[in-house]
């Protein structure tokens, strides 16, 4: 995550110098290359499409040194489990026999078994699964989908130049090269929804649409299921805003209740109601999130700050207890202390500021004093502010989190590039050459981004859950007939590496993953699974050994013991 500073900063460093030295430095060729977009960008449904193609094709292109990603966090298996249970027609699963041995991270299983998360990531990984094979391809077009989106938004508040710019900046930095379109953990959904959302509003002001109104209901309903928590900051931003417009513009009533508020109304309530429904499906409760009862069911540590951790519940598994028991609640209690707040706040600015701005975008952000008594962006400021501020009161953090303002943070850095655009040092054009460098280096950085990526983080621990999983799943999936596997782990293993998911049709599957939970219990999962082969691996050995299972039931006699032994100990990637 943070190798590519180094690079990028030095790049930035060598931009301030030859804007200071020599600010004509290619003037001619960047007239030029300007002049053609700006024909570009005038073509507005152009400039969208531009924006997600290119994102689409950009990935495409690296395939070859960016292969289709192996998941390997928690949260990645459940999105899969939610794609996987779209993909075959269900909104969820019933609770499976002998389900403490599949017991997992951000998994429910009572009253159903289910992902925790929100239902649109999931539905896109089912689409791509059912359409392309693969849920990564549901990934891929949601990047590019984020990035005209992103263009679209813009054109609403910036001239048609800068949106085109705009929509080409995830392209170049967080939509490609990030884990938002390298993962299955999400992020590109929710900010589509707060572009989508974001665009809608000035759109509503100016031409009263019906079609606006139903796009902002949309993206309302997107932002719900995706991230509801800070998409409410964004919800009630714009729905505020709107109200407030026409309550101060005193527009006829039979104008923005027929253009506006009708439509509106009715695609929310539709929006609503599907994803009520949904919850109500998971939960049995349609006011209840899937994410509330596996946090009721698991966790010790709550979200905010101000709220005491829940009475320790009872663990089946000792990796799942480490992680609610130590892990997270370790994390909760130290942000307790004056100084564990700031240092945990200044964390989340630093994550914040390396995913989405880094030292390129940095310099815009001096103009910051400008940019608040900018009338143009106001909106934009605040909105952004109050879902940061949102960010701030909760004790975990990722980028995604700030998913819903991504695109007004795009914003504010590219009106922040047009105050520096005017800016001149002695009298020459320091600032309209530094925010040309900026866009070079941004492109610069492309190479360097795709190398980072490439560098597994901490190679031997996450490459068993990601790559080495994957080669014996491959591997137990060549074999005849089905297959069970009983994980075992050491004492001191570390809960972030997890080996058991299963697909959202346990009984079906090809390969099981279970956990190693003693012989008697064991015993009876293997009588459950009598027709299948089963196998104990020890994922904390390095490389990992799998090997037939030998307790009470035995192995019986299939012919596998020879693909076995010459599979163990030899499966790392």
């Amino acid at each position: 995550m943070f190798a590519h500073i180094g690079p990028e900063a030095l790049l930035v460093s060598l931009a301030l110098l030859l804007a200071l030295v020599s600010p004509q430095l290619g003037a001619t060729w960047f007239a030029r290359a300007e002049r053609a977009l700006a024909v570009v960008a005038r073509r507005r449904s152009l400039s969208v499409l531009l924006c997600g193609f290119s994102a689409l094709a950009m990935r495409l292109a690296l395939l070859p040194w960016l292969p289709i990603p192996d998941p390997m966090l928690h949260d990645e298996f459940s999105y899969l489990l939610a794609g996987d249970t779209f993909a075959h027609g269900r909104l969820t699963n019933p609770t499976p026999p002998m389900w403490l041995h599949f017991e997992t991270f951000h998994v429910i299983f009572h009253p159903t078994y289910a992902s925790m998360y929100q239902p649109l990531p999931g539905l896109a990984l089912a689409f791509g699964q059912v359409v392309f094979g693969h849920p990564f391809w549901g990934v891929w077009l949601s990047v590019g989908l984020m990035c005209a989106a992103f263009c679209w938004m813009l054109q609403a508040w910036l001239p048609p130049s800068w949106a085109l710019l705009g929509g080409m900046l995830p392209v170049l930095r967080f939509g490609v090269f990030s884990y938002w379109g390298n993962s299955y953990a999400g992020g590109t959904l929710a900010a589509t929804g707060g572009a989508l959302a974001l665009g809608a509003l000035p759109r509503i002001m100016r031409r009263q649409r019906v079609r606006d109104a139903v796009v902002m209901a949309i993206a309302i309903a997107m932002l719900a299921n995706t991230r509801p928590y800070e998409g409410l900051f964004v919800s009630v931003s714009v729905l505020a805003a709107l109200v407030a417009w026409i309550w101060r513009k005193r527009l006829p009533k039979g104008i923005w209740m027929k253009r506006v508020a009708v439509p509106l109304l009715i695609a929310l309530a539709s929006g609503g109601a599907a994803t009520t429904y949904y919850c109500w499906r998971v939960t049995g409760n349609p006011l209840r999130l899937p994410q509330q009862v596996n946090r009721d069911t698991y966790a010790i540590a709550k979200y905010f700050y101000w709220q005491k951790p829940y009475v320790k519940p009872i663990y089946h598994n000792e990796p799942m207890r480490h992680f609610y028991e130590r892990v997270e609640l370790l994390h909760f209690t130290a942000q307790h202390s004056p100084r564990g707040l700031v240092l945990g706040t200044a964390i989340k600015i630093g994550v914040g500021w390396i995913f989405y701005i880094c030292p390129a975008l940095t310099i815009p952000l001096f103009f910051l004093p400008y940019l608040i008594r900018d009338r143009r962006i106001r909106f934009l400021l605040i909105a952004t502010a109050a879902c940061l501020a949102g960010n701030a009161v909760v004790a975990f953090y990722a980028p995604h989190y700030s998913g819903p303002v991504a695109a007004a943070i795009v914003a504010i850095v590219l009106q922040g590039m047009r105050h520096l655009r005017t800016w001149q040092f002695d009298s020459r054009p320091t600032g309209l050459f530094l925010v040309r460098a900026l866009v070079v280096v941004s492109i610069l950085m492309i190479p360097i981004e795709v190398h980072v990526l490439r560098i597994p983080p901490m190679p031997d621990s996450w490459q068993r859950v990601g790559g080495t999983r994957r080669s014996m799943l491959v591997h137990l999936s060549s074999l005849p007939g089905h297959q069970l596997v009983l994980v075992r782990y050491h004492f001191d293993h570390d809960p972030f590496f997890e080996w058991v998911y299963n697909d959202a049709d346990i009984d079906q599957a090809k390969v099981v993953w279970a956990r190693d939970m003693g012989p008697d219990q064991n015993e009876e999962l293997l009588r459950y699974y009598n027709d299948r082969h089963a196998w104990l691996l020890e994922a904390d050995t390095s490389p990992p050994r799998l090997a037939p299972y030998a307790g009470k039931a035995g192995i019986r006699p299939t012919g596998l013991e020879s693909h076995a032994h010459s599979s163990t100990g030899d499966l790392a990637p």
